[in-house]
Formats: structure tokens, sequence, C-alpha cells
């Protein structure tokens, strides 16, 4: 190569040595959540009638439709594609957006892109080898799923156009990625950025396929055409095992030649280490707030805590809005509210008590994820140097670490009790019983708290032991948490191997709580943040 393109191959190969972990646990952890949901689908729905009575359920409850898929049919593979399909692509997406933010902005944002580009390198190759190992990781990830949905007996052609329409949309989110990297100064501004237009695409599928149209079987439907709007939309336009629509492909490769395009013009004309949005300056004079580390945490973590309270918010809007349409399907049809009862934790419960213990389950999940972003925002510091600045002052090590700690988890708990709000609100509005049904749910909700707390304990442990890879580990006992937790019995995930996860020690409703779990899952959450903290304070900092 020559030009603007030179040293593309080494740089390349430089990413793939630093993603040789990250990556494959990515696309390995993905396609092992595919062929336990296409594994679990004989057990769930055993026979034809199970399987059209759930999807006529489906078809008329959008809220469902919303976290699963327009269903296209009964068959084994239609089956997987209505259940997790969406989900996979969501997965592809988080891990396409990350890689490139972290090969091309964040190595503006640390200096490494200044260094090597004092080099002989071109001044597209960063970004070209950052999209060239993402696009390969897509492509792997395409052909291991549709080899594992075709090894479990699924049919060849629909097996790999499933596996290609997830490639897609993690490669379509790939080119967004490196479109947003050229724009804001900071990584971390651009992950949000990214994430946010994964998150986008993900709730535009799910609306153009809640208010799909019903075909005149009862139990299937079509998307609504918002469903070409969005990258997981272009996957579930491909519909595997239901046509195999191989030409919907053409739309994700020509945006991403568009998208990169766009990027490589916004790379020239823009400074290595700037985006085309320059930081605002601050105040002249900082507040007297900054003057404590716990004041500057939460400076630092504000824009986090605020984008997560609105998303939370509005998702407990969006339960508390969709719960009586649901309630009547719910209460005479066994399969979901099966269904719902192992998201919940079983126990048989009350049909309405069943359905938001399962909803306040996938919010405790989301407000994990919440924490443990947070907390690994002190791994950031500690790179960039600005810990090591901090830490040059009176300001001690166990007070600076512990701050971010106060801030995330002050965050986390103030989420599930927005969320307990948001949902009684609206649905206690509806009933006529609106103190009711909020203490209700703020009972239901404070039971996530320990599960929660003892992956920010993993994440503060990890960052103290093994802070080179702590980033990776962390994310990945999240995902397995979530699989293994209030989704493993989704997956055919067996009992014992789900006691792994903090989130199946969960009771469904607060007259099932006992001490045990409680006190067992807090105890493991205190003792592995303190030993974090004790590591950190034993260890020298790590760039």
């Amino acid at each position: 190569m020559s030009g603007a393109y030179t040293g593309t191959t080494r740089l390349a190969r430089l990413a793939l040595r630093r993603d040789r972990v990250q990556l494959p646990v990515w696309i390995l952890s993905t396609v092992a959540l595919g062929a336990f949901a296409s594994s679990a689908i004989d057990t769930q729905y055993p026979t034809e009638a199970d399987r059209v009575a759930v999807l006529r359920v489906a078809v008329d409850t959008p809220g469902l439709l919303m976290f699963r898929a327009a269903p296209t049919g009964t068959s084994d593979g239609q089956m997987t594609v209505f259940g997790i399909l969406a989900f996979l692509a969501l997965m592809a997406g988080f891990m396409s957006t990350l890689a490139v933010i972290r090969h091309t902005r964040q190595n503006e944002e640390t200096g490494r892109a200044e260094m090597i580009g004092a080099t002989a390198v071109g001044r597209h190759a960063s970004l070209t080898a950052a999209l060239v190992v993402v696009v390969g990781a897509n492509i792997a990830l395409a052909a291991l799923i549709g080899l594992t949905l075709a090894g479990g007996g699924e049919p060849v052609a629909g097996s790999f156009a499933a596996g290609a329409g997830v490639g897609a949309a993690g490669t379509s989110f790939a080119a967004i990625a490196a479109v947003v990297a050229q724009l804001t100064q900071g990584a971390r501004a651009a992950n949000g950025l990214a994430a946010a237009a994964v998150g986008t695409g993900y709730l535009i599928r799910g609306l153009a396929d809640a208010f799909g149209e019903v075909h005149l079987d009862g139990y299937t439907m079509s998307s609504a055409w918002p469903s070409w709007l969005s990258p997981i939309g272009w996957t579930m336009q491909v519909r595997p095992f239901a046509g195999d629509r191989w030409w919907v492909l053409a739309l994700p490769l020509a945006f991403l030649g568009i998208m990169t395009a766009v990027a490589f013009a916004l790379t020239a004309r823009r400074d290595v280490g700037m985006g085309l949005f320059p930081d605002r300056p601050g105040p002249a004079r900082a507040s007297s707030a900054l003057l404590s580390p716990l004041g500057l945490a939460w400076r630092l973590q504000r824009g986090t805590v605020l984008g997560w309270a609105v998303t939370i918010a509005a998702f407990g809007l969006l339960v508390g809005s969709i719960a009586n349409a649901v309630k009547d399907q719910l209460a005479t049809n066994e399969n979901v509210t099966g269904t719902l009862d192992d998201l919940a934790g079983g126990g048989g419960h009350e049909v309405m008590d069943t359905f938001f213990a399962a909803m306040m389950a996938t919010i405790g999940m989301l407000v994990a994820g919440f924490l443990v972003q947070a907390l690994l925002r002190v791994r950031a510091e500690e790179t960039s140097g600005r810990a090591e600045a901090v830490l040059a002052t009176a300001t001690g090590r166990l007070t600076w670490l512990g701050s971010h700690v106060v801030v995330a988890t002050a965050g986390a708990v103030g989420m599930l009790g927005l969320a307990a709000v948001s949902i009684g609100l609206v649905y206690g509005a509806s009933v006529d019983d609106l103190a009711g049904q909020t203490g209700h749910l703020a009972g239901t909700a404070s039971l996530q708290l320990p599960a929660v707390l003892t992956l920010a304990g993993l994440a503060m442990a990890l960052f103290g032991l093994v802070p080179r890879i702590a980033v990776g580990l962390t994310w990945f006992g999240f995902a397995l948490s979530f699989v293994l937790g209030p989704y493993g019995s989704l997956f055919g995930v067996p009992e014992a191997v789900r006691e792994i996860s903090p989130f199946s020690h969960i009771p469904a409703v607060p007259a099932d709580a006992t001490a045990a779990p409680i006190v067992v899952m807090s105890a493991v959450a205190l003792a592995l943040g303190g030993a974090g903290l004790i590591l950190f304070r034993r260890r020298n900092l790590v760039s």
C-alpha cells in the first residue's frame, strides 16, 4: 500500500494483537448464546400447538415483540429467529462499535496515534485497519453462527442467512462508529454516541415489529416499514428460514461503503487528536464541589448517570403503558406465563406480579450495565494519566476510588427506584392504585440490588488485580450473568450452570424474599469490592 493507506497491514496486525482476547470472547459468547437458544426450542415448545399458541400471544402483545421479533413461522429455525436473532445483532453492534472506537479515537486520546503517525503511516491507515479487523470479526461471527445452527440440524441456507444478517448488522454499526470517531474529541463521548446508535437501531426494530401487520393465520406477521431504517431491522428483513432474502444484504454493504467514504472525508478535514466538534471550554473558575474527590467523581460520571437514567425511565414508562394490554393475554396463556415465570425466578405468582418481576429482572440487568460502565471509568482515568495527577495531591487512593464507587452505587440505587416509580405511575394510575403499585414495585426493584452490587464488586476486584484486562473480563462477566441469569431458561441453560449468575438467586417478589441469598450476595459484593480497593492500594498505576 502507498500514500494515505501506507502501514494499514501492520496496524491491522497490531489491532489483532491487542484484541486477541476481547474479540474472541465477544464472538464466542454471541455464538454460544445463539446455540443455547436454538437447542432449547424443542424443550420450550415441543409441539406445533405450543408454538402457535405462544406466537398468537406474541402478535397481540407489542411488549413481547419489542424484546423478540416479528414471528415468521413455527419451524425450529423460525422460532430461533423469533427468540434471539435481534439480540445477537445487538451484541454484534456493541462488539463492533467498541472495537472501532478503541482503535481510532481511543488511540488518539491516549497519544498512541500521534506516536504511530510520526512513522511512515498514511492518514487513513488507522481507520482502515480498524475497519478491516472489525469487518473480519463480523465475517467470522457470521460463519460460526451459520455453522452452529446448521450443525444443530437447521437448514443450511437459513442458518448462514441468519449468521450473515447478524454479521451485516455488526458491520453497519462499525461504519457508524467510524464516522462517530471523527466527531468527538474523547473516546468516552464517541462510545456513548455509538452505543446510542446501536440502542436506537434496536428500538426502531422493536417498534417496527411491535406495530407490524399480522397475517391471516393469526400468528405470523410482517414488520412495519421503519424496520428498513435500522441495521438490526435489515437483519430481520433477510428472513432466515422464511425465504432467505439474500438481496437485503446489499443494503448493509452499500451503507458500509457510504459511511466509510464519509469517515475518510472527515478524517482529512481534522487534526489528529481533535474532533470536528471540539470540547467546549469550561468555566474560568471551577466550582467548589470539584475541590473534593466526590465532587470530581460526580462531575466525571454525571453524563453517564443522566443518560442511563433517561433510558431506564423510558423503559419503565413503556412497561407501565403496556401492562394493561398484556394482562388479559397473559392470564389465559400458560406458555407465555410460564416463560415470564422463568424470567421472574419461578414461583407461580399472580400474573401481573410475574410480568412485573420479569420486566424488573431486565431492568436489573440494565442497571448492572450502567454500574459496570461507571466503575470501569476509573480504568480510563488511570490509563489517560489523569488519575496520577489527582493522586499526586493529598488525595489518597482509597478516597479517589471510593468516590467513584459511591457515585456509581448511588446512581444504581436511584435508577432502580426510578424504574419502580415510572412503572408505578403509569400502571397505578390506570388501576386507581398509585401508591400501592408504586410501593410494591419499589420492593420488587430493591431485590435486584444485591445481584447488581455483586457485579460491581467483581469489576472492582478485577480492576485491582488485573487492570490491563479488567475491562474485557468485567464485560464478559456481565454478559455471562445475563445469559445464565434471567434469560438462562430461555436459552436452555441447565439449572446447575445458571446458579453461577447472581441474578439467578433473586426472589420473584418481596413476599418470597429470604435473608440467605440477599445476605450472601451482599457479603460477596462487599468482599470483592473491598479486595479491589486493597489490591489497587498495593499495586502500581498501570497505563
